[in-house]
């Protein structure tokens, strides 16, 4: 089974962002969407540590140790940037400015619930972070995630087995296999990896999928 790769999620994620949209990107795959937005392309990327309009990734080399995002990951800043203390960012994030939040998740239901916080791996933050406010914050909420576990088993469920963030607030989710909208009925499949048939698809996915 033909799978994207994480740049590959991230790309076709970034091409669906609407030019001039306020974007918050999430700790982990979601940070990758940065570096594959055209520098001629307007779109006002924010991160929760207190920036707002994020350039790609500097060059090897040219890294800036005070100038990370969320992730810790060092960054550019587009002309015109922001920088500004976590008590502003958050109000953002709460204050509904945010057209969009691209979150990572462990699990996501069909009906766009969304689990997405740390079960006590010591390498990951320590608790739900800004997510629950981005959840409810943010305009519209899109996940990337992998579309399984590392043993198979499916994270797109009719219920989450998980502590939920939000429920009901994810509206699309890209994932190594395809990329889908959430619907009353279930989760409407809009493009999958070369070579994959709704069929296999299904058979990986706990939720229900609509052609």
């Amino acid at each position: 089974m033909m799978r994207w790769n994480r740049e590959q999620i991230a790309r076709r994620a970034a091409q669906d962002i609407r030019t001039g949209s306020y974007v918050n990107l999430g700790i982990g795959l979601p940070t990758l969407v940065g570096d594959m937005i055209p520098p001629e392309r307007e779109v006002f990327l924010h991160s929760e540590n207190g920036i707002l309009h994020l350039g790609p990734r500097p060059p090897q080399g040219q890294e800036n140790p005070e100038l990370i995002n969320a992730s810790k990951q060092p960054v550019t800043l587009r002309p015109g940037a922001a920088i500004f203390d976590s008590a502003l960012s958050f109000a953002m994030m709460r204050g509904g400015h945010l057209d969009l939040a691209i979150l990572g998740a462990y699990e996501v239901a069909e009906n766009g619930d969304l689990a997405n916080w740390t079960r006590g791996d010591p390498n990951t933050p320590p608790a739900v972070g800004g997510a629950m406010e981005l959840a409810f914050g943010a305009r519209e909420v899109w996940v990337l995630m992998e579309h399984t576990t590392r043993d198979g088993r499916p994270r797109l469920l009719r219920r989450c087995t998980l502590p939920l963030t939000a429920r009901g607030v994810v509206r699309r989710i890209y994932t190594d296999l395809a990329v889908m909208r959430v619907t009353p009925d279930g989760l409407r499949v809009e493009a999958m990896a070369e070579g994959i048939t709704l069929e296999a698809l299904q058979a990986v996915t706990e939720a229900r999928l609509l052609p």
